[in-house]
């Protein structure tokens, strides 16, 4: 005659079950969590030095017929299109990293991206670009993309400001703290704030001139061909530069960046 098993029995035998079931699901999850890591170290790299996250697969690079495209009336263009490096920045006034890019905000930039003025070791790329664009060693193209979400009348206020060939005086006073501060907290993307871009940029261009240019929405359309020209050529995120077509993604140290300039300028 089988002895009917106690509860306490059964109970046993019912939890050896349910925990072989909690092993195997405890495996699986440890074997996909391990995989997706994995797959994460081998697609992500750290730059130390430009503090930035990089596809550790280098982007291809951008055909310079397709570069010389770019340095074209209608673009802000600056420099001579016929040098022998060809500087192109994707790039959103309103987007942190850019304003690390352009070495103007030390508020922003922080000790991470502590320039070399400053005691540290950033070389910040726009502040080389320009310097060898107006040593005539280079030309440089500035086009609009989305990166942060808040630029778009700050990115038409550059426009209007090379309209009148005071690209860098706005671009100077918009990549400031105090601009940064504008752009993303007072007059983001609404137009009825033209005026208080207007104002802010007073000292760089004629006040009735740009709240004109920006009510109007005169580049507005022009953004969205930026915007558009960015995700044909692989936009990957703000500020995006091409060297001759070469790419860098990010805020990057113009250190790593020398190498490829100087073999552009032999």
């Amino acid at each position: 005659m089988t002895q009917e098993l106690s509860f306490s029995q059964r109970f046993r035998q019912g939890s050896g079950s349910v925990g072989t079931v909690l092993a195997v699901l405890v495996a699986v999850l440890i074997g996909y969590l391990t995989y997706k890591i994995q797959d994460i170290e081998k697609r992500v790299v750290k730059i130390e030095k430009g503090g930035v996250t990089a596809q550790q697969e280098p982007p291809k690079a951008v055909d310079m017929a397709e570069v010389k495209k770019l340095f074209t009336k209608g673009n802000i263009v600056l420099g001579k299109p016929d040098s022998k490096v060809l500087f192109v920045e994707f790039s959103d006034p309103s987007c942190p990293f850019c304003h690390v890019a352009s070495g103007l905000n030390p508020e922003v930039s922080g000790d991470r991206f502590k320039t070399v003025a400053s005691g540290g070791t950033y070389r910040p790329p726009v502040t080389e670009i320009r310097n060898l664009v107006e040593a005539g060693k280079a030309a440089f193209v500035v086009l609009y993309a989305n990166g942060h979400g808040s630029g778009e009348i700050a990115a038409q206020a550059l426009y209007c400001a090379n309209e009148r060939g005071k690209y860098w005086d706005a671009h100077d006073l918009l990549y400031a703290n105090a601009g940064y501060t504008l752009i993303n907290e007072q007059v983001k993307n609404d137009k009825s704030k033209s005026g208080e871009m207007a104002a802010y940029l007073s000292s760089a261009v004629e006040p009735t001139f740009m709240t004109e240019c920006l009510s109007t929405g005169k580049y507005a359309k022009k953004l969205q061909e930026d915007q558009a020209k960015a995700q044909e050529l692989g936009f990957g995120g703000t500020p995006m530069f091409l060297v001759n077509g070469e790419r860098f993604n990010g805020a990057y140290n113009f250190a790593d960046m020398e190498a490829t300039v100087t073999k552009f300028l032999q």
